[in-house]
C-alpha cells in the first residue's frame, strides 16, 4: 500500500517533496529547544508578518501624537507603498501565466466540470453573502435615528456618480473582451456622456440628448486578461505537441514569478508595519466618525465574521468532512496581508504561494482559480455594500418593498463580479446598486469616510473563500482521480480474468456460453487475418 501524507487535512500520496513538507513523527523525542527552533523555522514569516501588524499600530498611535504636516505622512507611508507597488508589480505575470499554464495543463473535460463548480460555488456563496448583509441591516437598523447625520461635520468629500446601471453592466460585458491585450494591462473600458444637441422645441429652446460614449481609465482590465488567458490556455492545449513549447514557456514563467513572490514576501512584515501605522496616522476625528457611522460599522463587521467564521467553513466541511480551520490555519500570511493592503489582488501572490507550500493544494487547481477568485469572488464586497445600500435608504427614511430586497439581492451578487480587487474598490459599486433602486449617490461619502476600518474584515473575508473554493476544488479532482484508479484497476483486472477464462477454455474445452463465446471471437480473429493474407 501507498504511504499517505496529510497536509492541512489533505491527503497526499508520500513523496520526497512531501516528505519535506510533513514533518515525520521521529522515533526519538526531540528537546524543547529543537521543537522551538523548529517552530520557528516554519512559522518565521507568519510570526514576523502578524508582529508587522502589531508593531505597525503601535508606531502609528506614537507617530500620531507628533501632528505631522501631509508632506511628513507621505514619507512616513513610503515603505508600505513600496510593498504595495511590489504586489501590484507581480500581479500581471502572474495572473497571465497561471492562468494560461493552468487551463492548459487540465483537460477539457476537467476544465469546464471545474469552471462549472468553480462559477456556482462563486455565485451561490456570494448571494449568501449578500442575504446575510440585507439581513442585518434590516435587524440592526444602522440608518435609522441618524437622520441628522451631517457630513459636513465630518469634513467629507462629496461623491457623484451619474452612471447608468445599465451602462455600468454593458461596460463590465465589454471589459471581458480587451479591444487591446496591451492597453488592458493598464487600462479598462468605461462609459461617460456627453450632452448633444437633438434640436429646439416650440419656444426655440434647445434641447439636448445625454449620449453614452466610450472612455479608457486607468487600472488594469484583470477581467479581460483573466477571460483571454483561460480561453488562450485552453487553445494551446488544443494544439497538442506544437503549443508545448510554448506552454513550457508559460509554466517556467511562473515558477520565476513564484521566486520572486517568495522574495516579496520578506519583506512583506516590514512594508505591512508602515501601511498599518501610515492608516491610524492619516486618521481624523474616531471618535465622531464611530458614533456617527457605528451601527454601520458593526454591523458590516459582524457580517464578516458570520460569513467567513461560520457559513464558508461549513460549506467546506460539508464538500470535504475536513476541518476548515485547520486548513486556514496554513494561510495566516495571506490573511493578514490581505487585512493590512485591503486588495484581493495585492493578496494574490502570497495565497498561492501559502495555499500549495502549507495546504498541499494542487498546482494546477490553485493557479487556475485562485487568480479567477481574486477578480470575479466577493463575499465580503457583497456584505458591505448590502449593508450600505440599505442604511443610506434608512438615512433617508426611505421604505424599501420586496422587489427593491430583490433588486439588492440580485445587483450586489452580479456587481461585485466587476469590483475592482483593490482599497476603496467596492465604493464604486454601491453607486450601482443605489441607481438600481433610485436611492440618491452622495450618501457615498460616509461609506468613503469609514471604508479604510471596513474594507479590512472585507478582503479578508474575499480571499478566505477564494482560499476554500480552492480547497473545495482540490477534494473533488482528488476524488475523481481515485474513482479513475479504480476503475482502471477493475478494468486491469476483469482483463485478467477474461485472458485466463480464454486459456482455460481452450485447453479444458468448458461450456460456459460466455467462456464459449470468447473462444469463439479469439478463434475467428486468425482465420480472418489469414484470409485477408
Amino acid at each position: 500500500m501507498e504511504r499517505k501524507s496529510e497536509i492541512n487535512g489533505h491527503a497526499l500520496p508520500s513523496s520526497a517533496s512531501t516528505d519535506m513538507i510533513v514533518e515525520k513523527s521521529p522515533k526519538m523525542k526531540k528537546s524543547f529547544k529543537e521543537k522551538l527552533i523548529g517552530f520557528l523555522g516554519k512559522n518565521l514569516q507568519v510570526i514576523l508578518t502578524v508582529s508587522g501588524v502589531l508593531v505597525g499600530v503601535g508606531l502609528g498611535m506614537m507617530v500620531r501624537n507628533m501632528d505631522l504636516t501631509k508632506a511628513q505622512m507621505t514619507y512616513f507611508a513610503f515603505p508600505g507603498e513600496m510593498l504595495l507597488r511590489m504586489l501590484k508589480m507581480i500581479i500581471l505575470p502572474l495572473v497571465v501565466c497561471s492562468l494560461v499554464s493552468g487551463a492548459a495543463s487540465l483537460d477539457t473535460r476537467s476544465l469546464g466540470k471545474l469552471g462549472g463548480i468553480a462559477v456556482a460555488y462563486f455565485l451561490v456563496t456570494t448571494l449568501i453573502a449578500a442575504g446575510i448583509g440585507v439581513t442585518l441591516a434590516f435587524i440592526i437598523k444602522p440608518g435609522v435615528g441618524a437622520g441628522a447625520l451631517n457630513t459636513n461635520e465630518l469634513g467629507l468629500e462629496s461623491i457623484s456618480n451619474n452612471k447608468e446601471t445599465t451602462d455600468s453592466f454593458l461596460d463590465l460585458a465589454r471589459n471581458l473582451f480587451p479591444a487591446n491585450l496591451v492597453a488592458a494591462a493598464f487600462r479598462s473600458y468605461a462609459t461617460d456622456y456627453k450632452m448633444v444637441a437633438v434640436g429646439n422645441d416650440t419656444n426655440g429652446t434647445a434641447l439636448y440628448q445625454k449620449v453614452p460614449i466610450g472612455t479608457d481609465t486607468d487600472g488594469m482590465n484583470i477581467l479581460g486578461l483573466v477571460l483571454f488567458a483561460m480561453v488562450f490556455g485552453v487553445a494551446l492545449r488544443k494544439l497538442g505537441e506544437e503549443g508545448e513549447e510554448l506552454i513550457r514557456f508559460f509554466n517556467a514563467f511562473n515558477e520565476a514569478t513564484m521566486v520572486l513572490v517568495s522574495w516579496i514576501m520578506w519583506y512583506v512584515p516590514f512594508g505591512i508595519m508602515f501601511l498599518v501605522g501610515s492608516k491610524i496616522v492619516e486618521m481624523e476625528d474616531v471618535g465622531l466618525l464611530v458614533t456617527s457611522l457605528g451601527k454601520y460599522i458593526f454591523a458590516s463587521i459582524l457580517g464578516h465574521v458570520i460569513h467567513g467564521g461560520i457559513v464558508l467553513p461549513l460549506i467546506y466541511f460539508g464538500f470535504t468532512r475536513k476541518n476548515p480551520f485547520s486548513f486556514l490555519s496554513g494561510l495566516v500570511t495571506p490573511f493578514t496581508t490581505a487585512f493590512a493592503t485591503c486588495s484581493s489582488s495585492a493578496t494574490l501572490p502570497s495565497m498561492i504561494k501559502c495555499i500549495e507550500e502549507n495546504n498541499g493544494i494542487d498546482k494546477r487547481i490553485s493557479r487556475f482559480i485562485l487568480p479567477i477568485g481574486a477578480t470575479v469572488n466577493m463575499d465580503g464586497a457583497a456584505i458591505f455594500q448590502c449593508i450600505a445600500a440599505v442604511f443610506i435608504a434608512q438615512l433617508n427614511n426611505y421604505e424599501l418593498n420586496a422587489g427593491q430586497i430583490f433588486t439588492i439581492l440580485v445587483t450586489a451578487t452580479a456587481s461585485s463580479v466587476g469590483a475592482a480587487g483593490i482599497p476603496a474598490g467596492g465604493i464604486i459599486t454601491i453607486a450601482i446598486i443605489l441607481e438600481a433602486i433610485g436611492l440618491p449617490t452622495n450618501d457615498l461619502s460616509l461609506m468613503l469616510a469609514v471604508d479604510w476600518i471596513v474594507d479590512r474584515t472585507t478582503t479578508v473575508v474575499n480571499v478566505e473563500g477564494d482560499a476554500l473554493g480552492a480547497g473545495i476544488l482540490h477534494h473533488i479532482n482528488q476524488q475523481e482521480i481515485k474513482k479513475q484508479q479504480e476503475r482502471q484497476q477493475q478494468d486491469g483486472e476483469l482483463a485478467e480474468v477474461r485472458v485466463e477464462s480464454v486459456a482455460n477454455a481452450q485447453a479444458e474445452e468448458e461450456t460456459s456460453p460466455l467462456v464459449a463465446h470468447q473462444t469463439k471471437a479469439s478463434a475467428a480473429m486468425p482465420e480472418a487475418i489469414e484470409s485477408v493474407l
